[in-house]
């Protein structure tokens, strides 16, 4: 089996054009509810592309990216090669490389699910100033509509170990047991993405469990998301709307 920190070393092209961003207003409730501020050290634990660095810079944050695949890391580089308050590092949420004691706020988006969660805590905690936040944030696709259930059902199908990786597998339990005395406070926004054909298909191939071009599952897979996009496009655009999770609390 292949290991996580290797699922996205072939997508991360398509993953840079057709993942979701995250909506500004995270920015205006870390402000309240984090301390956040332009001085404020953050950490990226699993950066990936650097999606969920984006919002900081512009804010004056020193960001640094913690980050185990390399390809990810490059486009990452590539990404906020513009703002040199970010740096990305080659680690992970349980050895992240950075000294003790050196950041303020720790983030993971998009990515908590991969993590070893008793030892990612543990690694949180050295790193952490005194009062150091953990926010944890996921774009979670929203299956409300007849396109939205027809693409979840596309994923149930041919999606290789879909059900197994889905990040909506972490619950009130997990995060219970992550954050110290099980306490989180939680928010949610809304967001969306519009799509033709080419973006439908990039955002498909952007995730870790659907076939890639060698496995025979990828043809039928394709021409059924042609079937559903013929079928529910509207002037050749689909919408899939998100509610954007965040957890935060301390460790």
């Amino acid at each position: 089996m292949m290991k996580n920190t290797e699922r996205f070393s072939n997508r991360v092209d398509n993953y840079v054009k057709y993942r979701p961003h995250y909506p500004e207003a995270i920015i205006s409730y870390l402000a309240e509810h984090a301390g956040l501020t332009s001085e404020t050290v953050v950490a990226d634990i699993g950066v990936g592309t650097g999606i969920s660095s984006l919002l900081f810079p512009e804010h004056g944050n020193q960001v640094i990216g913690v980050e185990p695949n390399k390809e990810m890391r490059l486009a990452a580089e590539r990404q906020l090669h513009h703002h040199p308050q970010f740096t990305v590092v080659n680690g992970s949420a349980e050895h992240t490389t950075l000294p003790d004691a050196s950041v303020d706020l720790i983030l993971a988006g998009q990515a908590f699910h991969w993590f070893n969660r008793d030892a990612a805590r543990a690694e949180f905690r050295r790193i952490g100033r005194e009062g150091a936040k953990v926010v944890l944030i996921w774009n979670e696709r929203l299956t409300d509509s007849a396109f939205e259930n027809a693409f979840e059902d596309l994923l149930k199908r041919y999606g290789v170990d879909y059900v197994e990786v889905d990040h909506r597998n972490i619950g009130p339990a997990q995060l219970a047991s992550f954050f110290k005395n099980g306490q989180f406070e939680e928010q949610t926004f809304r967001n969306a993405q519009f799509f033709d054909y080419a973006g439908l298909k990039g955002r498909l191939l952007s995730s870790s469990y659907t076939p890639t071009e060698e496995h025979p599952l990828y043809l039928p897979m394709l021409n059924r998301l042609e079937e559903i996009f013929e079928k529910y496009n509207e002037q050749r655009i689909v919408k899939f709307n998100y509610t954007t999770k965040l957890y935060l609390g301390v460790v």
